[in-house]
């Protein structure tokens, strides 16, 4: 039960109701995604479907807006190609390299950024 209240509390303090997409965390979005897989194909009719593929994508918009800042000034963090994309199973595995400590406190948008810095890396 302490499990469940203490679970219950960082869900809650971890995605304010007033969050922006991609603000949520690390460890609230592997919460909810799990939650989806243990739901089987009865998952496809939760709406927290399109609040994690929001939270993904928002995450990607922000970390692509932010490049076309370096790019402008010279100095970008990394060197996507024009078209990238990322699958469910690399999201995940991404999400799931952060240290559980790590996850509370890394918002989406900042583990998007991580991705692409680390995917495609500029070479300077």
């Amino acid at each position: 039960m302490k499990r469940m209240v203490a679970a219950l509390f960082l869900a809650v303090i971890a995605v304010p109701v007033s969050a922006a997409p991609g603000d949520m965390s690390v460890a609230a979005f592997l919460a909810k995604a799990d939650a989806l897989r243990a739901k089987g194909p009865m998952a496809l009719f939760s709406s927290d479907i399109s609040v994690l593929r929001s939270e993904a994508t928002a995450g990607g918009r922000a970390y692509r807006a932010r490049l076309a800042t370096e790019r402008a000034h010279g100095t970008p963090s990394s060197c996507p190609p024009a078209r990238s994309s990322m699958n469910q199973q690399i999201l995940m595995a991404h999400l799931h390299s952060y240290p559980a400590a790590a996850r509370a406190h890394t918002s989406m948008t900042t583990a998007m950024a991580d991705w692409f810095v680390r995917t495609y890396p500029c070479g300077h």
